[in-house]
């Protein structure tokens, strides 16, 4: 088997090849390039019809070729008259020129292989659509073998051909005496054409009212092709040697019934014996069964059995035949039409062609598409034309597949996407955008359809600005971004600024919502939001749609507006828009939602940054003071506000001469540290020990004599622990509130000079020394104007008895030596407050009126840290260090005075720093 399909196939390749090799010898290739082998036709299908292209204008045609080969099997007599025929047939149909007769292109050629010509396009002769197939390439190609005829194509077919026999009978005045299958030709349009007229009679007297055409008789002996063929000549031109036009009629009526009956004739001829077989046919036609045309339709049928009738007088005449109501039918007028539009006016093509859409759905696809739709391109080359042909074309376009729209009407549009005039133009293609981005390839988009489109932006009609900007949200995935950027989004806004029409702004707003998608977030933020407020309308729909595009950037994943821009931009904007008075409640409340949503983010990011800065500046403060984290010593209160460890053994000074104190932080040094290391361990030790038992020691008497005042002061620093001692009042032991302690006055006329010794004696304990944050300077009671007690004071309990002392005067002889001689002299116990008879000591003598003896830095320092520090102690919990908790009072009558106290008080401070550093 396989070497049966090897052997046919060398044989066809080997006859292909003969049939080219045969064809390039023609003088015909010198004009024409020859391509494939499509179909056969003419004489007993002896021409070989091949695809061509004109090589100068790139015209396609159709090259029929007969090989002489053919006719080898023939003597050289027979050979001679089968190209004779042949030849004269082609040259018959050159000199004839009408529609529906196949034109020719090129004269015949011929050569010593081979005759050939060239006519317009073929697709195939109507035998070979009937399925006789001799003379086809092998396998037969796909388009003939699965070719069906539709009933337009057939009724407009037999329409064409009754037009050209009309032609040939009145017009020509000639009998074509050999019409069939074989000589009736379908070009690339689907249009049936008439060839083979080497059997045509003309009449004999063509200038007579009654012609008279003379026919040669039958030659049973001549070869096949120099015969018509038997089966559609009519019995007179057999039997009785006549003929005329009604001899082609009946020749119609037997293609009528092969058309509607596979290709098979009315009878079988023997041609061996010719004649008897035309007798029984006489017979059979004079009594024609029903069941011959039983396949015809009715509305032919009468008319196909006057065709086959044996009396010629009684057939039709082509002209009758055009005009019967078969031919009635809209889709073959509709083709009739289109073949004689050349004929017609615009004001007729026109109306035509508005009606046209209601005729295209029902016609058969490969009608519309092989027919109508070259008929229709070609007239694109008349612009007052295209906005009645355009919509049909792209009605065409819908129901063809993408490839047959690329290579069918895709050419034919592109220059049509350039023209601007009339405007209708660009109205039609945006309402078919979705078919013209959907079937266009991608290439074509970006050089003919977008051009188009920013054309109709800036279009002076509004109705074509509003398409434009619906359909732009439909194929911005297909516009690159460089495109988009610089060439659609700025035609967007000016279109949106620039245009007077509300329906334009609002779709432009929209438009720009539905593509905010596809452009960059930073372009959207410098670009977009900022056009959105140089809108100067506020309409409703436009306030309406600058808050849709705000919103889609705000939520956008892709996008986002940052809480900047939200802040200092945003949401200003859209607040002044929210308040406007044309806005009703939804639209407010819409606004409210979003300007919520945008407070809320913004809230959040920047609190989240606050917090993330918070931990960090944390963090760093850890490290500083790890080494003071541990301290065994409770620690301060912290600030909920900054959470900044207080610093318990700063040094805090207080300055006399200004109203309130003042705190500063300053970070500890390496020296500092070391001593406050040094501290806790001796704080620790001490806190191990026993506690010390209390010891009677007698106040030293005053000394007379007068001493160095650094020596003097230096012996009396023993006396700390004495009054530690001694001063067991009952606010001490009941309470652990205290206060810092003040040097008392006296309404005496002495206490002028006294009070700078007060501050004087006071001053050693500002020193920073202390290191327990505590600040002793004296402040008058007339300057705040109320008592107000501290929170937490230091524990000395454990440097006493653990029984109660008996309340003891403390005795401050010691100190009177520290006076000047040129002063009276009067002792410290004499500056005691005295309580006069009838009234209750007031609150601030019962707290601060007994004065603890100043220590010796030295003395302090180890004092102070052998107790527990309460919770609370320091700057902060004492209200004096807050200026804002108290008020100026008034200056009175004693600012005079106050003034010469602080003055003195400074130079006492000054000394006593001198001396102790």
């Amino acid at each position: 088997m396989e070497s049966m399909l090897n052997k046919l196939k060398s044989t066809v390749t080997k006859v292909t090849a003969d049939v080219t090799s045969a064809v390039m010898g023609n003088p015909v290739t010198r004009e024409f390039e020859v391509g494939q082998h499509i179909a056969s036709g003419g004489p007993g299908m002896s021409w070989r019809i091949y695809n061509g292209i004109k090589k100068s204008t790139k015209q396609e045609v159709a090259v029929f070729v007969f090989d002489k080969k053919i006719v080898d099997k023939y003597q050289k007599f027979e050979k001679d008259q089968i190209i004779d025929s042949l030849k004269r047939g082609v040259q018959q149909l050159t000199r004839l020129r009408h529609p529906r007769l196949l034109t020719v292109q090129h004269p015949l050629e011929e050569s010593r292989d081979c005759l050939a010509f060239c006519t317009e396009p073929v697709f195939a002769s109507l035998a070979n659509v009937l399925g006789q197939w001799d003379y086809l390439p092998s396998p037969v190609p796909t388009d003939i073998k699965n070719y069906k005829l539709y009933d337009v194509e057939i009724k407009y077919g037999l329409l064409q051909i009754s037009e050209g026999l009309s032609f040939l009978h009145t017009g020509v005045k000639m009998v074509h005496g050999n019409l069939c299958p074989e000589n009736i030709i379908i070009n690339k349009s689907g249009a049936w054409k008439i060839m083979g007229f080497d059997f045509s009679i003309s009449s004999s007297n063509p200038s007579d009212a009654e012609v008279k055409y003379v026919c040669k008789e039958w030659d049973p002996n001549l070869p096949p092709l120099c015969l018509p063929n038997p089966e559609y000549v009519a019995p007179e031109y057999i039997l009785s040697v006549s003929c005329d036009s009604a001899s082609d009629m009946y020749s119609l009526g037997v293609i009528i019934h092969a058309v509607f009956n596979e290709g098979k004739a009315v009878f079988q001829v023997s041609k061996q014996d010719i004649f008897r077989s035309f007798s029984r046919q006489l017979d059979q036609l004079s009594r024609l069964s029903p069941t011959v045309l039983s396949k015809i339709p009715n509305d032919v049928c009468e008319h196909v059995k006057m065709l086959l009738n044996v009396t010629a007088n009684v057939r039709p005449d082509a002209d009758q035949m055009t005009k019967i109501p078969f031919f009635d039918d809209v889709g073959a007028m509709t083709l009739q039409y289109f073949d004689t539009l050349f004929q017609r006016d615009n004001l007729q093509k026109s109306q035509f062609y508005k009606g046209l859409p209601k005729v295209l759905p029902k016609l058969p696809k490969r009608v519309v598409v092989h027919r109508i739709l070259p008929a229709l391109t070609s007239e694109f080359v008349n612009p007052d034309m295209v906005p009645f042909i355009l919509p049909n074309v792209l009605l065409i376009a819908e129901e063809c597949t993408k490839d047959e729209y690329i290579h069918l009407i895709l050419p034919d549009l592109t220059p049509v996407f350039k023209q601007q005039e009339p405007v209708q133009i660009l109205l039609i293609f945006l309402q078919k955008m979705d078919l013209l981005l959907t079937k266009t390839p991608p290439e074509d988009i970006k050089n003919s359809v977008l051009p188009m489109v920013y054309r109709a932006l800036e279009a002076p009609s509004i109705q074509i600005q509003e398409l434009c900007l619906n359909i732009i949200p439909t194929f911005a995935n297909l516009i690159e971004y460089p495109s988009m950027k610089n060439a659609l989004i700025p035609r967007v806004r000016s279109a949106c600024l620039q245009t007077s029409s509300l329906a334009v702004r609002v779709n432009s707003l929209v438009c720009l919502g539905k593509i905010l998608e596809y452009l960059d977030k930073w372009f959207v933020i410098d670009e977009i939001l900022p056009f959105l407020q140089q809108i100067p309308s506020r309409e409703p729909a436009v306030l309406m749609g600058i808050l849709g595009i705000y919103k889609c950037t705000f939520t956008h994943k892709k996008l986002g507006i940052p809480k900047e821009h939200l802040a200092a931009k945003s949401l200003p904007h859209l607040i002044s828009l929210s308040i406007d008075n044309n806005l009703n409640l939804n639209q407010f409340t819409s606004f409210m939602a979003v300007i919520r949503d945008m407070l809320g983010k913004m809230e959040a990011e920047h609190k989240t940054k606050l917090e993330q800065l918070h931990v960090m500046q944390e963090q760093q403060r850890s490290l500083n003071f790890s080494n003071q984290m541990n301290q065994s010593v409770e620690s301060n209160s912290i600030s909920n506000n900054t959470n900044q460890i207080e610093d318990i053994f700063g040094s805090k000074d207080v300055n006399p001469s200004t109203n309130a104190p003042q705190s500063s932080r300053v970070s500890l040094t390496l020296e500092e540290k070391q001593r406050l290391a040094k501290e806790q361990e001796q704080a620790s030790k001490l806190r191990n020990q026993q506690p010390l038992e209390p010891q009677s020691v007698k106040p030293a008497t005053p000394v007379t004599k007068t001493k160095d005042l650094t020596s003097s002061l230096l012996s009396n620093m023993s006396l700390g622990p004495l009054v530690l001692n001694s001063n067991t009042t009952t606010s001490m032991h009941q309470s652990s509130k205290t206060s810092t302690v003040f040097p008392l006055t006296t309404p005496k006329s002495g206490m002028g000079t006294m009070d700078p010794m007060s501050n004087g004696l006071t001053g050693p304990m500002a020193f920073p020394s202390i290191g327990m944050g505590l600040s002793l300077g004296p402040t008058p009671p007339a300057i705040y104007g109320g008592m107000a007690t501290t929170t937490s004071t230091p524990n000395f309990s454990s440097l006493t008895q653990n029984q109660p002392q008996p309340a003891k005067p403390p005795d401050l002889s010691a100190l009177d030596s520290l006076f000047t001689p040129n002063k009276p002299k009067v002792s410290l116990n004499q500056m005691a407050p005295k309580v006069t008879p009838g009234t209750s000591p007031t609150p601030w003598l019962n707290q601060f009126g007994m004065s603890h003896p100043s220590q010796t830095p030295s003395m302090q320092t180890t004092t102070m840290g052998m107790a527990p520090v309460q919770s609370g102690f320091g700057m902060q919990a004492n209200p004096f260090f807050s200026p804002h908790s108290f008020v100026q009072p008034a200056v009175n009558a004693s600012a005079s005075s106050s003034a010469g106290m602080l003055k003195q008080s400074t130079s006492v401070n000054n000394d006593l720093k001198d001396l102790f550093g």
